[in-house]
């Protein structure tokens, strides 16, 4: 909790960082619905209520960059150095950062929902299926924060951070069902945005908002996170003890 705290102080201290990171999601909303809205058939008619969950999930997902970027500085300033001389967890600095992330994140995520309100957005379904549509977001996008901790402190600068904290997400998040139905790209694609578990985070989303039965999906987005949670956590962990 206390290097949670000390992160979310850094971002208080900087606001120009803050706008950016809280600028950008919007402006993705507001692109896609009115440049791209247009020209894209979707199931439910209302291309907002079929984009704003899937964006959601992308956006989110990109916010996490901000953990490798974050602990990359870390070690370039010679903050593990201090940390590890310290009577504390080894997980303690790396997931500190990412709770931190996480409750910007959240903050994002509620002013991108009001974005969407304003510009068309519904939620379809019951409250709890409202409510219970960011909280599978936030928690599909928590491993996601531990893989970008593990490329944090494996890189050697903060520029090698920005990058590779980037670079996979794209075609990881744009091969999905998030921006267009999946029945809509070339059959060879259609097995791999079916497979690929950003779509499933992204399905899931979209029927708690819709009011669609939703409980496979969720299963399926939750079975995904903690297996990349059993994966990358000791990787992280370790990747900080050699950083």
């Amino acid at each position: 909790m206390l290097m949670a705290r000390r992160s979310l102080y850094r971002f208080i201290r900087l606001p120009d960082w803050l706008f950016f990171s809280t600028a950008q999601p919007v402006m993705f909303v507001l692109l896609f619905t009115y440049v791209f809205g247009g020209a894209i058939q979707v199931p439910t008619g209302n291309y907002i209520d079929f984009l704003l969950p899937g964006i959601l999930v992308q956006s989110v997902l990109f916010g996490t960059s901000a953990t490798a970027v974050g602990l990359a500085e870390d070690i370039s300033k010679g903050a593990f150095d201090r940390y590890r001389s310290l009577p504390m967890s080894r997980s303690a600095v790396l997931a500190g950062r990412i709770l931190a992330d996480t409750a910007n994140n959240v903050f994002v995520m509620g002013l991108m929902i009001l974005v969407g309100y304003l510009i068309g957005f519904r939620f379809q379904g019951t409250l709890l299926q409202a409510l219970s549509m960011p909280v599978v977001v936030i928690i599909f996008t928590i491993p996601f924060s531990w893989i970008q901790a593990w490329i944090g402190t494996a890189v050697k600068s903060v520029e090698a951070a920005n990058l590779a904290g980037f670079v996979w997400m794209f075609p990881l998040t744009f091969v999905s069902s998030a921006f267009v139905p999946i029945d809509s790209m070339p059959g060879w694609l259609q097995p791999v945005a079916q497979a690929n578990p950003f779509s499933v985070a992204v399905d899931a989303a979209r029927a708690l908002a819709l009011g669609q039965e939703a409980g496979p999906d969720v299963v399926k987005t939750l079975l995904w996170s903690a297996a990349i949670m059993i994966v990358v956590v000791p990787l992280a962990v370790r990747g900080y003890r050699r950083a």
